[in-house]
């Protein structure tokens, strides 16, 4: 961009990362470091009821700490696509609907003031979520709920459309407390995430064919990883699953903590 003037400083690239100390459950990180498999689950399944205490207190919703739960939280904005999962609204109501396997989504996000569009987002979800009991939206995100919806999520969702991500943070934070990611691979995902190793990816379309073609193929994606990889390993093969999740936990940090990313900006940038 710069490269034709004179005295212009290189442009690198340095990932942002997430504060462990601020994020991380003291509880999920000794069971992890003393390889406690059972503590770990069961502060796990400690950390879904107290984030589905929010749920029920702002919704009335009742929710299964046992159950398969995917969380969509973030800054709502139309390029981040809140509405993917529903795009193919059949195969997403015989998801949710399945008493052998359950499946439990919550969304949560704030719109800005003015992005009416986001608005009526937010509010569409509301309306086409309302028949399923194991479906919620909540109000907000700040802090305490957005850490609480990491804590209390198996499977954190980011659907951005490709390329616009800058870099997606809250899935590290999300690892950090055993939520295994299903994303598109934009912002941080490529450089962290091997598919079925220590999180999931949505393959995504081609870069030049329409939104619309793009949003449609994509949804299928993330349908077909759920329906055929994830619910399938949570429910038949659990152990493996939480393999996963403790793999994403182990090497989110110190790679996407901050202070690999200060260290970096010191060192690379500033000291340069």
């Amino acid at each position: 961009m710069w490269g034709e003037n004179a005295g212009i400083c290189p442009i690198i690239p340095i990932t942002n990362s997430q504060n462990g100390t601020y994020w991380r459950d003291q509880e999920l990180h000794e069971a992890l470091a003393a390889n406690d498999d059972v503590a770990l689950k069961a502060r796990k399944r400690e950390l879904k009821k107290q984030l589905f205490d929010i749920v029920a207190d702002q919704t009335g919703t009742l929710l299964d700490p046992d159950a398969l739960t995917v969380v969509w939280a973030r800054r709502f904005a139309g390029y981040k696509r809140a509405d993917l999962i529903l795009r193919h609204f059949e195969r997403f109501k015989k998801l949710v609907s399945n008493p052998d396997r359950p499946v439990q989504v919550i969304w949560a996000g704030k719109p800005y003031p003015k992005d009416y569009g986001a608005i009526n987002l937010f509010n569409d979800i509301i309306r086409q979520t309302r028949p399923f009991k194991n479906c919620a939206v909540l109000t907000g995100y700040e802090l305490a709920l957005s850490a609480a919806m990491k804590k209390g999520s198996d499977i954190w969702l980011n659907t951005p459309r490709f390329p616009r991500e800058a870099s997606g943070t809250s899935g590290m934070t999300a690892a950090m407390n055993a939520s295994a990611s299903l994303s598109i691979a934009d912002g941080w995902i490529p450089e962290f995430v091997r598919h079925g190793e220590n999180g999931f990816i949505i393959p995504h379309a081609e870069l030049n064919r329409p939104e619309h073609d793009k949003d449609d193929f994509e949804a299928d994606s993330l349908l077909t990883v759920l329906e055929n990889e994830i619910v399938p390993l949570y429910y038949d093969q659990p152990k493996k699953f939480l393999e996963v999740v403790k793999t994403g936990m182990r090497e989110v940090e110190p790679t996407f903590e901050s202070h690999r990313m200060a260290t970096e900006y010191y060192e690379l940038m500033y000291k340069a």
